[in-house]
């Protein structure tokens, strides 16, 4: 048996704060070289370290799209609160390292066919019941369970039975080795089982984290209240939390700067110039990035079912434009989906496809075309619109016009898992941020089982199972591995990746102790208003 030690929570994630100065626009959108490099200096500080925490305040959250109950565990634009309400086993730090959560410990089987895990004996739920064993093994059940379009239920899948010890160890046995079982467990929220279908139902939400349910009002927001009875001793700070939902642009920026709302994530990167120095906010980037813009195709769609029409429209999108006039400076220009941080990036994968509009041409001539009229669904926000318009403008320079077709998060979402894209869509994706294994058997748009473009291939299954069965410890094979999945993604574009999108935090100065998990949870244990 392998033993993993238990080891201190990790503080908030390593992020750099870049401050507006000199009384001009932060970002303008075009020559944005210096803001990048200024960007990317990053600090092992915490944002407001100095700063003595204080209980007490309310924290006004302004997000721009409503809270979905029955995504509640999928992972999507509208997970912010879900660890707000729910803990993980264990979350992650900025090395892809495990920590604890409700599980203190684990200890993996040499053969890697079993995990134990030893839990928490001083956890309750909001409604007083105490957490057990019994619960992780539902929340494992939960997640198997199809109706619930959960990205991991491939993971989860692979947990064939269950061997309790007491109330608070667990042995989970395995079908077979899988190298991202802790992607699931920060991914896996922890509910009452009791209650699920009233949570799903949008009616009650129950956890063991650090608030409870106040209130949720469809098109308004969440309201939450802090949990007295937390695990953590003294936590959280914060007297409650109250999501509000402000969809305009303008609006969202302008509660933020009249102190109305202290935290987002949703501010656009083309609007990022309005923020001001003496407006009492900050911009924080996060190492951990908020996934990745994409262009999906559906490869069932003539003559999108031609690899060389797909590589074309790989080669005609300008993607150094789309970070710098769409996304504020923030973001890396890449072909691949996976960000610095992630095991299987290479320059060399972010490079393959560079902006070549006469390549682009050449492809489609080459294919037989010298014009296509196609349609491209995109979320109708105004930085996905803003994103889908320049797609659309360099698609058309090599002779693609396309239609747009906006829509809402949700009808997307759905859409999305059921396979029911048009020919093109404009999205992000997230999971490339994790075990590079999961990006391809548990994402929809690259699940190598069944996927939103309908791609499918023997040679991509075979590599992407073998990659997700590789043992950590082999870093060779496992490179080797993630490599193979790189250059079929790249060759055959079924999904053809843009950008590695950066994760930014506008918050007040007043606000400190801000973290998010690697599934973009928003952590608010040790935060605190001054």
């Amino acid at each position: 048996m392998t033993e993993l030690y238990p080891l201190t929570p990790s503080g908030p994630s390593r992020r750099s704060t870049l401050r507006a100065a000199g009384g001009g626009a932060l970002l303008l959108g075009l020559g944005l070289a210096g803001c990048r490099s200024a960007v990317s200096d990053t600090s092992s500080a915490p944002q407001g370290a100095s700063a003595a925490p204080r209980r007490g305040g309310v924290l006004n959250v302004a997000v721009n799209a409503d809270f979905t109950p029955a995504l509640l565990f999928a992972q999507s634009g509208q997970s912010l609160q879900q660890r707000l309400i729910y803990n993980t086993l264990t979350r992650y730090d900025d090395r892809l390292h495990p920590k604890p959560e409700l599980a203190t410990s684990w200890t993996y089987a040499k053969d890697g066919r079993s995990i134990t895990l030893r839990l928490r004996d001083d956890v309750t739920f909001h409604n007083g019941r105490a957490f057990t064993a019994d619960d992780v093994i539902f929340a494992v059940k939960n997640l198997q369970n199809p109706v619930r379009a959960a990205q991991l239920r491939s993971t989860a899948a692979t947990v064939t039975g269950f061997e309790k010890r007491g109330d608070h160890e667990l042995v989970l046995k395995l079908a077979h080795p899988v190298n991202n079982l802790f992607d699931l467990f920060e991914f896996m929220i922890i509910t009452d089982s009791e209650s699920v279908e009233d949570a799903v139902a949008g009616k009650k939400f129950i956890g063991t984290g650090p608030f409870k349910l106040k209130k949720w009002s469809p098109g308004s927001g969440l309201s939450l209240t802090r949990n007295d009875a937390y695990w953590q001793p003294g936590r959280p700070y914060l007297d409650g939390v109250e999501l509000r939902v402000i969809a305009q642009a303008d609006a969202l920026i302008s509660s933020l700067r009249s102190g109305q709302s202290q935290l987002s994530f949703d501010v656009p990167g083309k609007s990022l110039g309005v923020v001001r120095s003496g407006s009492g906010l900050t911009i924080s980037d996060y190492d951990t990035g908020a996934g990745a813009v994409y262009l999906g195709v559906n490869t069932t769609v003539a003559p999108l079912n031609d690899r060389t029409v797909r590589q074309a429209l790989a080669w005609a999108v300008d993607r150094d434009r789309l970070v710098a006039q769409t996304l504020g400076g923030y973001g890396l220009a890449s072909a691949a989906p996976w960000p610095k941080s992630s095991p299987a990036y290479s320059e060399a994968n972010r490079t393959h496809y560079t902006h070549d509009p006469a390549k682009a041409r050449e492809l489609l001539k080459s294919a037989g075309h010298s014009r296509l009229d196609l349609p491209m669904l995109h979320i109708a926000l105004p930085g996905e619109t803003a994103i889908a318009e320049s797609i659309q403008y360099d698609l058309k320079q090599v002779g693609v016009h396309v239609t747009l077709q906006p829509t809402d998060g949700a009808t997307a979402q759905k859409k999305l898992i059921s396979q029911g894209m048009p020919a093109l869509w404009s999205l992000g994706h997230g999971f490339a941020q994790v075990q590079p294994s999961t990006l391809a058997v548990s994402a929809y748009p690259f699940n190598e089982a069944k996927n939103t473009s309908k791609y499918r291939s023997a040679a991509y299954t075979k590599v992407v199972q073998e990659a997700w069965t590789e043992p950590e410890t082999d870093t060779a094979a496992a490179n080797a591995l993630h490599q193979k999945i790189s250059t079929i993604l790249l060759d055959e574009a079924f999904l053809i990746d843009l950008v590695v999108r950066g994760q930014l935090q506008v918050s007040a100065d007043r606000l400190h102790g801000v973290t998010l998990n690697k599934f973009s949870y928003l952590n608010l244990d040790n935060a605190y208003l001054v």
